[in-house]
Parts: structure tokens; sequence; C-alpha cells
């Protein structure tokens, strides 16, 4: 079965620590160990897991992709949000991750993030669960 998150983002760009709704759903199922697909159905955000203690990795990663692929820039896609399409493809939309004892397993400072570059908007995040 496939669990389904919604979460509204704030900002045209932004990574929200999604970490808590992550553990809910996997703490919620009967799967104690296993593997856990979590996917984002969207062309403009993504999903990654990174640094979670530092408030200034999340600014650091925004910052380097507009950098690299500003907002406005010369793209050929009509609808203004380019750089939104190309940053969520750097970013990627789906993540694995180990589950033992109903959590995920992560390294001691890293967190879920949902990337948001075309925002505020209402995002879809799925989450399956596979038992092994």
């Amino acid at each position: 079965m496939i669990k389904r998150i919604e979460i509204r983002t704030s900002s045209r760009v932004q990574l929200l620590d999604i970490t808590p709704q992550i553990k809910n759903v996997l703490s919620s199922e009967d799967i104690i160990s296993g593997i856990a697909f979590v996917y984002v159905p969207h062309t403009t955000c993504g999903i990654t897991i990174n640094e979670n203690a530092d408030p200034g990795v999340r600014r650091d990663i925004i910052s380097t992709l507009e950098r690299l692929v500003p907002e406005g820039s010369d793209y050929n896609h009509l609808e203004g949000n380019a750089d939104a399409h190309i940053k969520a493809s750097l970013i990627g939309s789906s993540i694995t991750l180990f589950v033992e004892n109903g959590t995920p397993v992560l390294g001691t400072w890293q967190g879920i993030f949902l990337a948001e570059f075309d925002g505020p908007r209402q995002r879809s995040i799925l989450v399956k669960i596979v038992s092994t």
C-alpha cells in the first residue's frame, strides 16, 4: 500500500524538513524492517537527505542552486518556472530508506527534506514500504 503525505509549502524556494512526517508514516505500519521508497510526483520539487543540525546547510544548498540555475534566465520553457524544473531534476524525485524497528535508518545529523522550487504549493509525498 502507498501512503500519501500532504504538505503545504510556504515560499517559492525552500528545503522543508519532513523527517517527522516520514517517521510517523513508518511507525504506523506493521512492517518493522524493510525498505521505504519516498517519491514526490511533481516536476518542480524534489526530495533529498542531508544535514539537519545546522540550518546554514539548507541556505547553502538553496543559494548554490540559485547561482547555478537562476530564476528568470533565458530559458525556452514558457511558464516562467524553467529554473524550478532544472533544480528539481538536479535534486531528484525520490529517495530510498532502510527501515529498522519501524524507523528510518539515518545518520546522526541527517534529515529528509522536501525541496520546493515553485511554491508556495500543495505537495504530495508518496511512501511505499516493502518488508524484507
